[in-house]
């Protein structure tokens, strides 16, 4: 399998798991309803409030892969071994979690949107926007930091890779399940995918780590 496949096949899957995680869009849907929004309203904060999750995440992940191209330069196994050993670590850490959350049985997930608050304050839609926005862009995922570190060996080709699918992937997923789910299918039991992210994650993270160990340059 060619190496830029590979690590465009692992920012695929990663950023798949990302967007399909419940908490990033599913608020947004109780938050439309509670608002009146249109659907084309509720679609395009989707796409707003995505796209900022998804810019703070990628300016974090090219900072990350910046520092790990350099040090690619002198020390190979850092980005060859450490990095790969780094995601399967972070996954055997969300199969952890997700033992402790079974274990507890919390019946109330964190969410990156506090709809609560939100709601309670009665804000108008420009301050609801710009709060959603502002949440969710303090809220990067670590999961696809981690692997701009192992796709940073491919130097900037490799990081652009990961920011471009990651971005269009989360926001395009984001906006596809947010409109899928408010045509009438919003009855469908979101209980599994929204209570064992974790360990969906967790199975992602050792798959790419995995992976990461073949991919040759």
């Amino acid at each position: 399998m060619d190496a830029l496949f590979q690590i465009f096949l692992g920012s695929l899957l990663l950023s798949l798991v990302h967007a399909s995680i419940p908490s990033h869009w599913l608020p947004l849907i109780a938050l439309g309803k509670a608002e009146k929004w249109t659907n084309k309203e509720t679609l395009s904060i989707t796409a707003i409030t995505g796209a900022a999750h998804t810019i703070s995440t990628i300016i974090i992940g090219i900072i990350v892969g910046f520092v790990g191209f350099r040090l690619s330069e002198s020390y190979h196994f850092i980005t060859k071994i450490i990095a790969p050993l780094i995601l399967i670590f972070l996954g055997v850490i969300y199969f952890i979690l997700e033992y402790r959350h079974s274990r507890i049985k919390t019946s109330h997930e964190h969410h990156h949107i506090h709809l609560d608050e939100i709601i309670e304050k009665r804000k108008s839609k420009k301050s609801i926007v710009f709060a959603l926005s502002v949440a969710m862009f303090f809220s990067p995922c670590l999961e696809i930091e981690i692997y701009y570190f192992t796709a940073s060996r491919f130097g900037w080709l490799g990081i652009s890779i990961v920011s471009t699918v990651y971005f269009f992937v989360t926001v395009l997923g984001m906006i596809f399940l947010v409109n899928f789910a408010s045509k009438g299918v919003q009855k469908l039991n979101w209980h599994f995918l929204e209570h064992h992210d974790k360990l969906i994650s967790g199975i992602v993270l050792l798959l790419v780590g995995l992976l990461a160990f073949f991919v040759e340059y």
